[in-house]
C-alpha cells in the first residue's frame, strides 16, 4: 500500500460547528452558554482593548481538514487548525514528499515530517500540519484494517472512560452527571490585587454548590505570572482544587520551574500550548508539572501523544489530553492509553442542549453521567463520509 494523495482544505470547525447557540424560538434552552459573554483571564488581559473576549484577538483562521488516500482506495481524515499557513505547509511542502510512502508506517512518516520541517521548526504552526497528516494516516490505517484505532494502539485500557467537564455552567454539568469539573478563571495578574478575592469568591461559590465529593479544577489560560499564581493558590487552598492549570506563558520554562519550587504542594498541569514531545521531556526531567495536557490535533497527532504519554509514564506523571473527549481522535487515544485515566470534555453548548448536538462528528459518542466509550467503528469512528467532508469545506 502506498500514499497517493494528501490534501488539506479549510473546513468548518467540527466542534463549534455543532449546536452551540439557541435558535430563534427553540425550546428547552435555559440561557445562553457561558461562552457567549463570560470574561476569561487570558494572555492579552493586560491590554484593555482586547481584555474582555478572546475572540477579539484570536486568529481568524478556519479549521483544517486533511484527507489522505492510498493506492487501494482506502482513505483517512484528520483535523487540525490555523488555516492558510498550515494548509500551505501540508500541500506545498509535506504532502508532495510523502507520496509513495507506506501509510501504515505512521511512526516513520511522523519522523520524516519532524525532520522535513526542522529548518523552520516542527513546533508551532508546523506542528499543526504534522498533526493533521498523522491523524489522517491513523484513520486510514484503521479503515484499511477494518479496526478502531484504539485497538491498533493496544486495545482499551479500561472498560469505560471517566470524563470531567470544562466550563462555567456548573449547574448544567452537575445535572449531566459529571463528577469532576473545571472552571475557566475570570481574573488574572492584570486585574490587580482585587482579582485574588474575586477568584476566591468564584471558586468558593462553586465548591459550595458542588459539595466535597466532586473534584474541582481551575484553568488559568496563560493569564498569570509566578507571583500571582502563588498568591492565588495559597488563597484557594481551603477549597481543595485537584489541580491548577496553564498558569504561565508556555515557553517560559524558567517561570514554570520557579512556580514548581514555590508551590511544592499544589498539583500543576499544563501543555496544551506545547508542541512536539521535546518540551514535555524537559518538563518531565525536572518534574515541573504533575499532569501533561497535550492537544492531539495540535501537538503532532496520535504519534506525538504516544511519545508524550510514554515520557510521562516513565517519570511518574499523568497525561490528560486537552479537550480529549471532544473529538474522536482524542477519545481513541485516551481510551487506549493506561496513563490517561481522565478525559476532558469542554462543554460549550447552552444549558439544556444535549451533548451530542454540540459537535459535528456523526459517529462520535459523548459522555453520559460522566463516562464515555468511544465508537468501535473502523478508524477513529468519526462517521464522516466523503460527501459530509465536502460539505464541511469553507
Amino acid at each position: 500500500m502506498k500514499i497517493t494523495s494528501i490534501k488539506a482544505v479549510p473546513i468548518k470547525n467540527p466542534i463549534s460547528g455543532g449546536h452551540y447557540e439557541p435558535k430563534p424560538g427553540e425550546t428547552g434552552i435555559r440561557r445562553p452558554p457561558w461562552t457567549a459573554t463570560a470574561e476569561v483571564a487570558n494572555p492579552m488581559s493586560r491590554y484593555p482593548k482586547y481584555k474582555a473576549l478572546r475572540s477579539s484577538w484570536s486568529a481568524p483562521f478556519p479549521a483544517v481538514g486533511v484527507m489522505a488516500t492510498a493506492d487501494d482506495g482506502n482513505w483517512g481524515f484528520g483535523v487540525t487548525g490555523y488555516g492558510a499557513p498550515v494548509i500551505s505547509i501540508i500541500n506545498d511542502h509535506l504532502a508532495p514528499l510523502l507520496m509513495g510512502e507506506n501509510p501504515m508506517a505512521t511512526d516513520k512518516v511522523w519522523d520524516m515530517m519532524m525532520r522535513m520541517t526542522s529548518p523552520y521548526s516542527p513546533s508551532g504552526i508546523a506542528s499543526y500540519a504534522i498533526s493533521g497528516i498523522d491523524l489522517a494516516l491513523w484513520d486510514l490505517k484503521g479503515n484499511a484494517m477494518k479496526t478502531p484505532v484504539y485497538e491498533l494502539a493496544g486495545g482499551p485500557a479500561r472498560d469505560r472512560q471517566f470524563c470531567y467537564s470544562t466550563g462555567n455552567d456548573t449547574d448544567w454539568f452537575m445535572e449531566l452527571g459529571f463528577k469532576a469539573t473545571k472552571l475557566a478563571c475570570p481574573y488574572g495578574t492584570h486585574d490587580g490585587l482585587a482579582a485574588i478575592t474575586k477568584n476566591e469568591d468564584f471558586v468558593a461559590k462553586t465548591r459550595d454548590f458542588i459539595g466535597k465529593d466532586v473534584d474541582l479544577m481551575l484553568d488559568c489560560w496563560m493569564a498569570f505570572d509566578v507571583e500571582f499564581a502563588v498568591r492565588l493558590a495559597e488563597r484557594l487552598r481551603p477549597y481543595g482544587l485537584k489541580w491548577i492549570e496553564d498558569c504561565l506563558i508556555p515557553e517560559n520554562m524558567s517561570a514554570h520551574r520557579a512556580l514548581r519550587e514555590r508551590l511544592p504542594w499544589q498539583t500543576l498541569s499544563t501543555g496544551e500550548h506545547w508542541y512536539t514531545p521535546y518540551p514535555f521531556f524537559d518538563a518531565a526531567k525536572d518534574r515541573l508539572v504533575d499532569i501533561f495536557q497535550p492537544d492531539i490535533n495540535w501537538v503532532g497527532g496520535f504519534t506525538a501523544c504516544q511519545r508524550i504519554a510514554a515520557i510521562a509514564d516513565a517519570a511518574g506523571l499523568e497525561t490528560i489530553l486537552h479537550a480529549g473527549m471532544n473529538t474522536p481522535y482524542g477519545q481513541h487515544f485516551t481510551y487506549s492509553n493506561t496513563n490517561t485515566r481522565w478525559g476532558e470534555f469542554f462543554v460549550g453548548g447552552a444549558p439544556g442542549v444535549a451533548l451530542p448536538r454540540t459537535h459535528s462528528y456523526p459517529g462520535m459518542n459523548t459522555p453520559v453521567d460522566g463516562w464515555c466509550v468511544p465508537s468501535d467503528a473502523p478508524g477513529f469512528g468519526h462517521g464522516l463520509t466523503l460527501d459530509s467532508i465536502n460539505a464541511m469545506t469553507t
